[in-house]
């Protein structure tokens, strides 16, 4: 059965990239050898792994990925510390539209 991995690494610049392959230690060496001076992670090196996920489903993993690629700064980096109360803070609708701005009768506290 083969395995697929969803990855964040840290970047020598402290931003973050999140990306998904099938050979972790070769796609992080690749990262780091600089292949493509096109790709984000090339002047950003060196990169260190800082969240990894296995999933047994490629289209999950890719799933999980374009998920993960769209989070805050802030959700990324309580996810690769296993903070769940933090991720889950995160990730609550805070816009005045959530119901949690609404009182038992319906109309919008102030």
């Amino acid at each position: 059965m083969n395995e697929y991995y969803v990855y964040i690494v840290k970047c020598s610049d402290s931003s973050y990239y999140t990306g998904v392959t099938n050979n972790v230690a070769k796609r992080l060496a690749e990262h780091n050898d600089g292949i493509d001076p096109f790709s984000y992670t090339y002047s950003r090196r060196p990169v260190e792994l800082f969240y990894l996920a296995s999933f047994t489903n490629p289209n999950q993993a890719i799933a999980f990925e374009k998920q993960v690629k769209g989070w805050s700064r802030t959700k990324k980096e309580a996810l690769g510390q296993s903070d769940w109360n933090r991720l889950q803070s995160e990730a609550a609708c805070m816009n005045n539209s959530h119901h949690s701005f609404y009182g038992e009768d319906g109309q919008q506290e102030s």
